[in-house]
């Protein structure tokens, strides 16, 4: 995926917000009820999605390649048969960022 269209999802180059400092719990408290259905855990925001069987779910996850690429941004990603949870965090600056709930509105939007 092209950077302009990444641009289009929100989402920027990991390298362009490695100077970003975590969010604050304020701000994480914020951001997380534009994301509905993800959870946070510590330092993370999770979501488990279901589909109909395993094949639903990897093409899903085959789907989340290009925009983490594009955002050099990847999430973690856990595989239960018809079940796919995402987790999301900035590992370089110690929590969560803009990045982090970027994607996870991409991500959203992919399972719709």
């Amino acid at each position: 995926m092209p950077l302009i269209i990444a641009a289009n999802l929100g989402l920027l180059p990991a390298s362009a917000t490695a100077n970003d400092k975590p969010l604050t719990q304020t701000e994480i408290d914020q951001k997380i009820q534009t994301i509905p259905q993800w959870q946070q855990s510590k330092q993370t925001i999770t979501r488990t999605f279901e589909f109909k069987n395993f094949v639903e779910a990897i093409a899903f996850v085959d789907q989340l390649v290009e925009p983490a690429e594009a955002a050099q941004h990847h999430p973690d990603l856990t595989i239960s048969y018809n079940k796919v949870t995402v987790s999301l965090s900035s590992h370089d600056v110690g929590g969560l960022t803009d990045q982090d709930f970027a994607l996870a509105k991409t991500i959203s939007k992919i399972a719709k």
